[in-house]
């Protein structure tokens, strides 16, 4: 009888143990597919910042495709990959809105909308955007209002924007008289981009060359493709109980153009 009990204990802990040792297989196969698929194909991003407004609004939840424009050492966590350049690269299109690492500090990511191709003149005239010599179309259309989180409204003039090659994207401004409506000419160089934000008096982009300036091809992580959470604040994406009254249902799934 005893050695039937021990023979049975002995069972019950080669069970745990074997239990254990899947659980343990199971959670490292699991983060190993994550990390494949936040490396090269979708990584989530959320924005924290109104630099984009009214495109992306502080609180929206994005997937950016990491295989967009093939894969720098940008594509993997930290930064880490030993090469420099590009893999398998594709040309970004002017209009893609894109997450990038700031070239002065290579860590923190930014997102931005392209403007500026290599080879590009880029300038700001009077809060018009001025490409290769020629004023880019703009439409005014229904003012932007926002309410902050005391229930405050604020309105901003809104346009419709047609880059050349015929994309379009609404943009914002407070006035045609702010610090970033009228610069310098930016010649583009070769192998970088100029990108800005779509709320053009509140955005720190490469218009700044001092914080953002050109940035290369391979700063570039992805391409900013669609939502798949949106809050307007009041609840964040680990707060579940919060949720039926802070998400915004309207932005679910969105492509971001």
């Amino acid at each position: 009888m005893a050695i039937f009990q021990a023979n049975k204990t002995a069972a019950v802990r080669k069970k745990k143990g074997g239990s254990l040792m899947e659980t343990v297989k199971t959670v490292f196969y699991a983060g190993l597919i994550a990390l494949v698929v936040r490396t090269f194909a979708f990584e989530p991003f959320n924005i924290p910042s109104g630099s984009m407004i009214p495109t992306l609004l502080v609180g929206d939840y994005l997937f950016v495709s990491k295989y967009s424009y093939g894969y720098s050492r940008h594509s993997f966590p930290l930064s880490l990959a030993p090469f420099s350049g590009r893999l398998f690269q594709q040309e970004p299109q002017r209009g893609d809105v894109v997450v990038f690492k700031l070239p002065t500090d290579n860590r923190t990511d930014y997102i931005k909308r392209i403007v500026g191709l290599p080879g590009d003149r880029v300038q700001m005239k009077g809060g018009l955007l001025h490409l290769n010599g020629e004023a880019v179309k703009r439409e005014k259309i229904a003012d932007y209002v926002s309410r902050d989180e005391r229930g405050s409204t604020s309105r901003m003039v809104q346009y419709i924007e047609t880059l050349p090659g015929g994309r379009t994207h609404p943009v914002i401004e407070i006035s045609d008289t702010g610090r970033l409506d009228d610069t310098e000419l930016f010649l583009v160089p070769e192998g970088h981009f100029f990108l800005m934000g779509d709320n053009r008096d509140n955005s720190l982009d490469s218009r700044v060359m001092a914080h953002v300036g050109y940035v290369p091809a391979e700063n570039l992580v992805g391409r900013a493709e669609f939502l798949f959470f949106s809050t307007d604040g009041s609840a964040s994406l680990f707060e579940p109980w919060k949720w039926p009254f802070a998400i915004r249902y309207a932005r679910l799934f969105g492509g971001v153009r």
